[in-house]
């Protein structure tokens, strides 16, 4: 009896842990800024936590009865929070409202439950053992989840399903409870207790049954088109919609190309750069693991090895398999040509020798400081050390127009970590004026935008590649410092620049 007590005790703190961390990985795929939003979430959950624990002082009769109806209510408000927060941020302006009172509700809820529980067991133990006990395994259940969380529950179950899950698990310790403790409590509240445990836990367990419904509902809201694949993985949250011939790919709700328009990006990201390296035979890709980038890169023949490193294995495998993407990207992440490598890029290339005659730079743009950690001027330092003698990087580097100080900003760092560099630009009709900025030793001390295309391309000339070093007024280069792995200026330019665009 006392080790399954404990387990319990394992099992509420797991749940407890588990709600907190859906609700800041919810808030950090919606609202970008995962520190900002980690950060909040969980200080406003441990504040509401003692919040819960001083109320506990109040209760004084009743404790069984008290305590089931607590787990059953945090098993009803987190089991459903993370599907009343997609649907909260798809039809309504109150997101954050109803993100900050579900975490207080959570928080002051599971406040109580300890106090409550190590009460409720002080008839049963010594003083000494119920402490010791009770905040062993309430600390051990806390590992678990911390644990389980990224490697098990978000990208087998997703988060509306995770969050449904835990809330069964305390549905069911409610439920058990009252067997447990059954000459703890009156005999006419049994029966009501069971009854309501047993509602709930019905209640969950059709929520979780309907959870794909709730998430195609909010997300058939969020974005314009059809949602056509939908998946949480350990790194992010992948959206697939399409419209008519129009395939669209966002990553933590963020646009990252239109199928109508990526063929410019692509070309632009590519061979302004590759196609002034014709000795060229080796090629590394960091990000883009849509295959696209590398797709441009195939059509060199020269170039005989080409790795991709991209840190999504779920991101490279559907675009290896999925018949609309593979036919997108010309199943290039299945040329005999290419490697394709599931790592952090920043690990990576510490950990990895090999030198490429040009280096492609496609990562998200710099939203979080996850992200941002990769235009450092500690990355661009480690980049320079895989570049070959003459060798060229290209860097997607945001919009010049509507991100000026982020784009300049990101220029700026590769100039700090001792590259030459030459910024360029192109109109993307998905987004607008984006940037990129070339960059290299010795062979930017000779660069001349070349002459000679590939074939096969769909915008690109050698008179328009001229064209995209010219910057009209409104691009042109402001006053910005450099990015720091220990001082991310970037990333607070690029939120408030579109903090402006959003408002």
């Amino acid at each position: 009896m006392p080790i399954a007590l404990f387990l319990s005790v394992l099992l509420i703190a797991a749940c407890g842990l588990i709600y907190e961390l859906v609700a800041s990985a919810l808030a950090s795929y919606l609202l970008g800024d995962s520190v900002l939003q980690f950060s909040t979430v969980i200080g406003t959950y441990l504040f509401a936590m003692g919040i819960g624990s001083w109320l506990s002082r109040y209760l004084a009769r009743g404790l069984v009865a008290q305590f089931v109806a607590i787990e059953l209510l945090v098993g009803v408000v987190g089991g459903f929070s993370s599907a009343v927060l997609f649907l909260a941020f798809a039809y309504t302006g109150a997101f954050r409202l109803a993100l900050y009172g579900i975490v207080v509700v959570v928080g002051v809820l599971v406040g109580l439950e300890i106090p409550l529980l190590m009460r409720i067991l002080r008839d049963r133990f010594s003083f000494k053992d119920v402490v010791a006990n009770v905040l062993t395994f309430d600390y051990v259940g806390a590992l678990a989840a911390s644990l389980a969380f990224p490697i098990l529950l978000v990208p087998k179950l997703g988060l509306v399903r995770s969050a449904m899950l835990f809330g069964i698990v305390n549905a069911a310790i409610a439920l058990w409870s009252t067997w447990l403790f059954a000459p703890m409590v009156a005999r006419r509240a049994l029966n009501p207790l069971r009854a309501s445990g047993g509602a709930v836990l019905v209640l969950l367990v059709a929520g979780m049954t309907q959870a794909k419904r709730l998430t195609s509902i909010a997300e058939e809201n969020i974005y314009a088109d059809e949602v056509i694949f939908s998946r949480d993985t350990r790194y992010q949250h992948i959206v697939l919609t399409a419209w008519k011939d129009d395939l669209r790919l966002f990553l933590n709700s963020h646009l990252q190309f239109s199928s109508r328009d990526e063929y410019r990006y692509h070309e632009a990201l590519v061979h302004p750069g590759l196609a002034a390296l014709p000795g060229a035979r080796s090629v590394l890709v960091l990000g883009g693991g849509d295959g696209l980038a590398v797709r441009e890169i195939l059509k060199y023949p020269t170039v005989q090895r080409i790795t991709l490193v991209d840190l999504d294995p779920e991101m490279t495998r559907l675009f290896s398999t999925h018949p609309l993407l593979t036919t997108l990207n010309e199943r290039s992440l299945t040329s005999p040509r290419v490697r394709v490598v599931n790592a952090d890029a920043f690990v990576w290339l510490d950990s990895n020798a090999d030198p490429f005659d040009f280096i492609v730079v496609d990562f998200p743009d710099p939203n979080n400081y996850g992200v941002g950690k990769l235009y450092t001027t500690a990355f661009y330092r480690l980049l320079t050390k895989h570049l070959s003698r003459g060798g060229l990087a290209v860097v997607q580097s945001t919009s010049p127009l509507f991100a000026r100080r982020s784009f300049w900003s990101i220029a700026e760092t590769l100039r700090a970590a001792g590259l030459a560099t030459r910024p360029y630009h192109v109109y993307v009709p998905s987004f607008g004026e984006w940037g990129f900025v070339l960059a290299g030793g010795e062979g930017m001390a000779s660069y001349e935008p070349p002459s000679v295309l590939p074939d096969r391309l769909r915008y690109l000339t050698a008179r328009e590649v001229a064209t995209m070093f010219d910057f009209p007024r409104d691009m042109q280069p402001v006053a910005v410092q450099a990015n720091h792995l220990n001082d991310q200026v970037l990333v607070r330019y690029y939120e408030q620049e579109f903090d402006k665009i959003n408002r």
